[in-house]
């Protein structure tokens, strides 16, 4: 492929030394599971994201999970959630024997619309979970204003947002409780799948280490009915040594996004991403519309820059949730974007000729599928 959509062996180059002796470190330590290798990255990132806790998790579906498990939101109750996400968000509430509610996103940012939250909620309503998606903020003061005035908790979905801010603040910092997925792909991510619970909840946070390690804090004393999700001590050591990279990384994210912005700005039919002046994204994705977009891809495979579809199969129309009975058409919004919606290749690593060579490719498609 002349252009890959994302270089993961480009973060091992950089950080070979480093991150060949935290593996020597922890293989020779004989200590591999909750140990002291974990306790400094949960420091380390609690503090990075200015809560006063962090709870390593095995991924981020697991975060999402054991934070509605903490606050008792279960079977009758409901959640609401963005329509226009990755399915890890619906899961997290089915897992918990909560229901899904979905909610259209703001045709500009993608994320949930906070105008179409309120006439969401129902008695049984115990929550909202924005997702910060593409590594966007959503609009967390009127999400949060929504929530106070009924009396519900706010979960951010920070699985795409690592370093994002919302009017100076961190994702993560922005609710009751954050979620966060260490996938290899993501903006921090590990060699494999980890992820994270971030909160200022002294209470909530006890809950969720003590439901992560089998529902104990203390060998064979169970007081809770918990779950096997932990962080292991090798991939907390990997995250460790790639977060002291992951401000610069997400500059060069935002670099990227800046050519692409202000390149493509001319593309004929091609809807560019909105960013509010409130918002810092890190662009963990840069997503665009195109009418055409299979054509779209067609052309950029052609021309041998990889390109994906974020995401194609909408959560309401998934077979996992057949049985809720939103079929096509209920959530036309969502349904449109999943039609046109575009990722083009961005990344830490990827050199200014690589981007400028999407930038060309797209143009010329552009005009060729007028």
């Amino acid at each position: 492929m002349r252009v890959p959509f994302l270089d993961l062996h480009a973060s091992y180059r950089e950080l070979q030394s480093d991150l060949d002796a935290a593996y020597k470190r922890i293989m020779g330590s004989g200590w591999y599971v909750l140990g002291q290798e974990l306790a400094s990255f949960e420091s380390e990132f609690s503090a990075y994201c200015e809560t006063k806790h962090c709870i390593g998790v095995a991924n981020g579906l697991d975060a999402l999970h054991l934070i509605l498990k903490a606050m008792e939101i279960g079977p009758g109750d409901e959640v609401i959630v963005p329509a226009n996400t990755f399915i890890a968000t619906w899961l997290a509430v089915t897992y918990a024997g909560a229901t899904p509610v979905p909610v259209e996103p703001d045709e500009h940012t993608f994320n949930i619309d906070p105008r179409r939250i309120p006439a969401a909620i129902t008695r049984r309503t115990k929550a909202i979970m924005p997702v910060h998606l593409y590594g966007q903020p959503a609009d967390m003061d009127n999400i949060n204003e929504i929530a106070r005035n009924h009396g519900l908790k706010v979960i951010e979905d920070a699985a795409q947002a690592h370093g994002a801010r919302y009017r100076g603040r961190r994702a993560g910092s922005l609710s009751d409780a954050a979620g966060f997925s260490f996938y290899p792909g993501k903006n921090l991510g590990a060699m494999g799948d980890g992820g994270a619970v971030v909160t200022n909840d002294d209470s909530l946070a006890d809950t969720v280490r003590t439901l992560r390690n089998y529902g104990s804090t203390v060998k064979y004393d169970h007081r809770l009915k918990g779950f096997n999700s932990r962080l292991d001590e090798l991939q907390a050591a990997f995250l460790r040594v790639k977060l002291t990279r992951l401000d610069a990384w997400n500059q060069r994210r935002a670099a990227i996004a800046e050519q692409y912005l202000h390149g493509l700005q001319e593309a004929a039919g091609l809807l560019l991403p909105f960013v509010p002046s409130w918002a810092f994204p890190v662009w963990h994705l840069f997503v665009v519309r195109h009418p055409r977009r299979v054509a779209l891809q067609q052309r950029m495979l052609d021309a041998g820059i990889a390109t994906l579809i974020h995401y194609p199969i909408p959560p309401h129309l998934a077979g996992a949730y057949a049985d809720i009975g939103l079929h096509s058409g209920t959530l036309p919004v969502t349904e449109n974007m999943s039609s046109t919606l575009l990722s083009l290749p961005i990344g830490p690593h990827m050199p200014d000729p690589d981007v400028q060579t999407v930038i060309a490719e797209v143009l010329s498609a552009a005009v060729q599928l007028r």
